[in-house]
């Protein structure tokens, strides 16, 4: 039972919470303080939340994940937990991470964490079900996670950054619903597929790369905390990050789960290093010296 509990809970899919660590390096670049034990009360707050909807939606779908090839060996739509107990676990979990957000002593974590849940309940009670909508929300819960790192840094969010990591949690949604079409799943597993299709979607991902691509540039023309000789250190690696997933979706049709992506690729890995340590060396660090 403790296996098939944290099996529900999918702790592999807390790596979707790195969207916290954006506003880091820049927010500590301008002077921001980071309190490691409260950003870290304020992360896991976030784990256990997404686990606590998991096991809420994995409940919901129960039926609908018992036709898919996949999913239904997860352990409600394979009945080796039923669906109160799921609820159980999920209310149980969503108290826990209730409980983790208050010891943030932060008024802005305790309301990202409340729309966080609420979001996720809209979005398994029906949302889901409504095509674009779904991926709209979708790529909200990822925004409210990069909105949490800068609550939990006490910095305000720059519009850049939130154009940034929208367009690309938008890019990411799209590529997930793309690869569900392209595996030929229809209506009967998830209601919004029956108004996408591949054309549309190819087009919609388009935009959204080169929205996340055109948006990261303007950001590294505009903003003060990067030295004016490094600029666009970090560009490249964006760029290249954005266009292998693009490949990705396309050659392999490959995007149905991000988390899987990003772990199993060592491509991936290295662009996502290459940002951070070009991010590091581009970044003005005169205000922490000062």
């Amino acid at each position: 039972m403790l296996r098939d509990l944290i099996e529900l809970s999918r702790p592999k899919h807390w790596v979707k919470n790195v969207f916290v660590f954006l506003p880091v390096p820049f927010a500590l670049a301008s002077g921001a303080h980071l309190d490691v034990v409260k950003f870290a009360f304020g992360l896991l707050s976030f784990c256990v939340a997404a686990s606590a909807v998991y096991a809420f939606n994995d409940a919901q779908d129960a039926e609908r994940d018992r036709a898919h090839e996949d999913k239904r060996t997860r352990p409600v739509a394979s009945g080796r937990i039923n669906e109160p107990v799921a609820y159980c676990w999920s209310a149980l979990l969503a108290v826990g991470g209730a409980a983790l957000a208050y010891a943030t002593h932060s008024d802005d974590v305790m309301l990202l964490y409340g729309l966080y849940l609420t979001v996720n309940v809209v979005y398994s009670l029906g949302a889901k079900h409504v095509t674009l909508l779904d991926v709209f929300l979708i790529s909200a819960m990822y925004v409210m996670r990069a909105l949490l790192g800068c609550a939990l840094l006490d910095v305000q969010p720059s519009h850049w950054m939130l154009l940034c990591s929208y367009a690309l949690a938008l890019f990411v949604a799209l590529a997930k619903r793309r690869a569900d079409v392209v595996k030929g799943l229809g209506s009967e597993h998830r209601p919004a597929l029956q108004g996408y299709n591949e054309a549309f979607l190819d087009q919609a991902i388009g935009i959204s790369a080169a929205l996340t691509i055109i948006g990261y540039a303007l950001y590294c023309m505009e903003a003060p905390v990067l030295l004016p000789s490094r600029k666009f250190a970090a560009l490249p690696f964006v760029v290249f990050g954005v266009l292998d997933y693009l490949r990705m979706a396309h050659v392999r049709h490959a995007g149905g789960s991000p988390v899987d992506m990003l772990l199993r690729s060592p491509t991936m890995l290295l662009t996502g290093i290459g940002w951070l340590l070009s991010t590091v060396w581009s970044l003005n660090w005169s205000h922490v010296a000062s």
